[in-house]
């Protein structure tokens, strides 16, 4: 005999997650991101120390391929403006999209792959409050770079500051560079693609998009290799932390809800137990009712007279005459006359 184990039906799964709790969530954790990189600004001095050192320890190990991207891009309005409206967009809407696809037709990975996603981004957090970082673009001039966002400006919606709308620059940190989350988003969706996508298409889009981004990001001098790295190596501490953090969540859940079940079934037990208390009693009464009257009946044969029963009168009292009289009552009559 064969034992086959399905897996949970896609409806029943999705029955158990909430949207009205699941977009507070994702708003919340964003507004945390956006209001991270507004609040801790960091001192411009420290960022762009941090940005060269970053730099210099790239060069040492050879591993700076951010400047040569960049010439490339500044030197070919081709490349450049499409790499520009592709750091400026593409994590704003291919990220929740993929949230979304997942919700729609994944939803027995959607939580694991949500949590995944949250706990890197709150990461991404700590890495932009401990090591506020200067991009390359914000470098001293000396260093060479030029900034793609700025030089092809009148295409597109943004300004001077990074990706934000002209006149808007005040509302984001421009010195929020390390890890580079616009990596790490991509790498993971990128991951959901490959992984749960159903054609050669799809997967192809999940390996090409995270490698690309990694090329927009430095060509467009807005990250180091080594933030695109440290991208990269949060969203793995984030993959590594999601499953105990799920199981704790599970397990606070259960306890409440077990709390709470208790306290509504002690509640409970008391009405139940006083109803059938005042039930049993009801019945132990009427059956001795019903008891004593069968027994009644039973043993005499009598009916028991009710308050309204005339009493009929003894044989002596009769009238000889009457219907029903006694017979021994006529006969004793007639002798005595």
């Amino acid at each position: 005999m064969t034992i086959t184990a399905t897996a949970p039906r896609a409806a029943a799964y999705r029955g158990k997650l909430r949207w009205w709790t699941e977009l507070p969530l994702i708003a919340v954790v964003y507004g945390l991101y956006s209001g991270a990189r507004l609040l801790v600004r960091g001192d411009v001095d420290d960022a762009v120390d941090t940005g060269a050192d970053i730099l210099h320890f790239e060069q040492l190990t050879h591993l700076d391929p951010e400047r040569w991207f960049n010439h490339l891009f500044t030197e070919h309005a081709f490349l450049g403006v499409p790499a520009d409206f592709a750091y400026a967009s593409l994590h704003y809407i291919v990220t929740p999209s993929i949230l979304v696809w997942l919700w729609l037709r994944r939803p027995t990975h959607y939580r694991q792959a949500r949590t995944w996603l949250l706990i890197s981004t709150l990461i991404g957090l700590i890495g932009f409050t401990l090591v506020p970082t200067a991009p390359p673009r914000l470098l001293p001039g000396a260093h060479g770079f030029i900034d793609t966002m700025a030089q092809y400006g009148s295409y597109g919606w943004w300004g001077t500051d990074a990706s934000a709308p002209r006149g808007l620059g005040h509302l984001t940190n421009q010195y929020a560079a390390m890890p580079s989350l616009h990596v790490g988003w991509s790498l993971w969706c990128g991951i959901m693609l490959f992984r749960y996508g159903r054609n050669v298409v799809v997967r192809t889009l999940g390996v090409l998009y995270p490698l690309t981004t990694a090329l927009v990001v430095m060509g467009t001098a807005n990250h180091y290799l080594m933030d695109a790295a440290a991208g990269v190596a949060t969203m793995g501490v984030g993959f590594l932390l999601a499953a105990p953090a799920l199981r704790l969540v599970d397990r606070v859940q259960a306890r409440v809800t077990g709390a709470i079940a208790a306290r509504r079934g002690k509640s409970g037990g008391q009405t139940v137990v006083a109803s059938n208390v005042a039930n049993g009693a009801n019945a132990a009464g009427g059956a001795k009712v019903a008891n004593g009257a069968n027994g009644a009946n039973g043993a005499g044969g009598a009916k028991v007279p009710s308050p309204r029963t005339v009493p009929v009168p003894d044989d002596a009292d009769r009238d000889p005459g009457a219907p029903g009289g006694n017979a021994a009552g006529r006969g004793e009559r007639s002798r005595m006359s």
